[in-house]
């Protein structure tokens, strides 16, 4: 029995489990070393991070027009519905009234109609008298059945009016909800942006706030309101009051969903160019670019809208020789910038 009962193991004390220690770690280092064992990834290049931050902010950009045009669509959502309960409290109201019109005159008969008519005819005083009033009662009761069909309509009108409204509080519901989505979108993008420009030294970062995101890494002009005026003269004294504008903007801040006049996105810049000008122009990137007339890039005029990437996700103002004036993104305030350091996507003049 005692030949196969377990041995024990010997326990390792002073020099030996020093010993023991040192080859586990040993072997755990090895092991490290070895090919598909686990280790840590290589900190990204300044220039890695660069473009990864640019990545970021177009997809923050493209969210953002997309929540501008949710923001005007739950704006018109919430503006009809307003209206419509509006005009239902009006319609009710004179339910109402016609309700306690006809209530009243049926109380009244109710009250005088206990006789048959040619009792009330024998037994009148005067029959002569009693045939006029009747005669007048009968009108009486015509006026009263256009009323009671008035009111019939008119209860038909408030159903409308009211399922009309909770149509419009769905859809009001389904803007808010893409609103929100839109919003923390742009959120999140911003937020992953601004940890990766941590990592950046302050040499990188300051080299990175002065350009616009653009692969080449070319930068614009500051928040320089004298900046010299292009050569080229706007076509008209609207284009020309736009660019005004627009220079009076420079140095300003990005600020997403922002129109003036103390902060700007891109399409909120153009926007309020222009209607310093007395012309509306829509509040997204993929609806101004619609808003005029197409134009080559061969063709720009100082006051054009000109826009950029695939998605038609940024705009700028035509300035004049191969510059616009924009909000490039967070950090980097409205400026000067050439054209070509985007991907064109086209150009409208507004008017």
């Amino acid at each position: 029995m005692a030949a196969h009962r377990k041995p024990k193991q010997r326990r390792y004390t002073g020099s030996a489990a020093r010993t023991a220690a040192t080859l586990a770690f040993a072997g755990a280092a090895t092991a490290a070393a070895l090919p598909g064992s686990a280790h840590a990834d290589p900190a990204p290049t300044p220039a890695q991070v660069k473009a990864e931050v640019d990545r970021l902010y177009r997809e923050a950009e493209v969210a953002t027009e997309q929540y501008n045009g949710a923001k005007v669509k739950a704006t018109a959502a919430e503006k009809s519905v307003d209206a419509l309960r509006d005009e239902a409290a009006r319609r009710t109201a004179r339910l109402n009234a016609a309700r306690d019109a006809l209530g009243s005159y049926a109380a009244a008969q109710y009250r005088s109609g206990g006789l048959d008519p040619a009792v009330q005819l024998v037994l009148s005083s005067d029959p002569d008298q009693y045939l006029e009033r009747a005669s007048y009662v009968e009108r009486a009761g015509q006026h009263r059945a256009t009323e009671v069909r008035t009111v019939q309509r008119q209860v038909a009108e408030v159903a409308q009016v009211r399922t009309e409204a909770a149509g419009q509080l769905t859809e009001l519901a389904s803007r808010q909800a893409a609103l929100k989505k839109h919003k923390a979108t742009v959120r999140t993008k911003l937020a992953e942006a601004r940890q990766l420009l941590a990592r950046l030294s302050p040499a990188d970062r300051a080299s990175y706030d002065a350009s616009d995101g653009s692969s080449d890494g070319r930068g614009g002009v500051h928040a320089d309101r004298s900046a010299p005026r292009g050569s080229e003269q706007a076509p008209n004294s609207r284009a020309a009051e736009a660019v005004a504008f627009a220079y009076t903007a420079l140095g300003k801040p990005y600020v997403w969903g922002a129109t003036g006049p103390s902060s700007f996105d891109c399409s909120g810049l153009t926007q309020a160019a222009w209607r310093s000008a007395g012309v509306s122009l829509p509040r997204t990137t993929y609806t101004q670019i619609n808003a005029g007339t197409r134009v080559a890039q061969s063709e720009l005029a100082p006051g054009d809208l000109v826009f950029f990437y695939s998605g038609i996700s940024h705009v700028g103002l035509y300035i004049g020789n191969g510059q616009m004036i924009h909000a490039p993104r967070p950090g980097a305030p409205v400026r000067i910038a050439p054209i070509d350091q985007m991907p064109f996507a086209g150009a409208t003049r507004v008017a």
